[in-house]
């Protein structure tokens, strides 16, 4: 009996990998083949790393970068792949078609150095650790998946926020409104106290005139 863990360390075998290293003299290209079935993937690590004569070892440096070319030789060298990325990374491929591949890398950003290696005998000044994995497709996915779960929460936050923002603006809206009511009655209320005052002085102009007109028809003025 077959359990899970058997199963997925099975599979982990019949995934082809190859793990190899090479030295580059400097800013120069190194290529190799590989011949692969139509609608393999391929997934490529890599990491590189050049030679410090201080410390006569090869060590990181921050500043080099890695040119990647990946070109179909049975098409008249159609490129599938050009990648430029820093000194570690990865790169990812899919054969259109069954046939021969040619992988390049280029260094950048180095001087034309030289290193050594522990027998003495001397090396490119950059050393390339590269790992293939073809046919990792499981390892794709999850990826993909992890990705788009990641894209996912990022929607879901930023809606959260927009519907945060929208019910903010409807409450602004709400409370314009009502300040724009009070604003309107106490106005009216001005308007009509207003209203009545010039009434009441109209009223007592006209008391006086008449009292007035009065008084003066008793003196025997008019």
């Amino acid at each position: 009996m077959w359990s899970p863990f058997s199963l997925l360390s099975l599979a982990a075998l019949l995934i082809p990998s190859q793990a190899l290293y090479f030295y580059i003299d400097g800013p120069t290209q190194k290529c190799f083949f590989e011949e692969l079935p139509k609608d393999t993937l391929v997934v490529g690590t890599f990491s590189a790393s050049q030679w410090n004569d201080q410390s006569r070892a090869y060590g990181t440096n921050p500043d080099m970068g890695i040119f990647i070319t990946v070109d179909e030789v049975f098409d008249n060298d159609h490129r599938v792949v050009s990648q430029r990325g820093s000194h570690t990374g990865k790169f990812t491929f899919s054969a259109a078609d069954s046939g021969q591949h040619r992988l390049c890398f280029t260094p950048t950003n180095v001087p034309a150095t030289t290193g050594l290696l522990f027998s003495g005998s001397s090396a490119g000044g950059i050393k390339f650790d590269l790992d293939l994995a073809i046919g990792e497709t499981s390892a794709i996915e999850s990826s993909d998946k992890d990705k788009l779960g990641e894209v996912v929460q990022k929607v879901r936050d930023l809606n959260a926020r927009l519907l945060d923002i929208r019910r903010e603006q409807i409450f602004q809206r709400e409370r314009e409104a009502e300040f724009r009511d009070q604003s309107e009655a106490v106005n009216g209320r001005v308007v009509r106290w207003t209203l009545i005052q010039l009434a009441v002085l109209g009223v007592t102009c006209a008391w006086q005139l008449s009292y007035l007109r009065a008084f003066f028809i008793k003196q025997k003025v008019v």
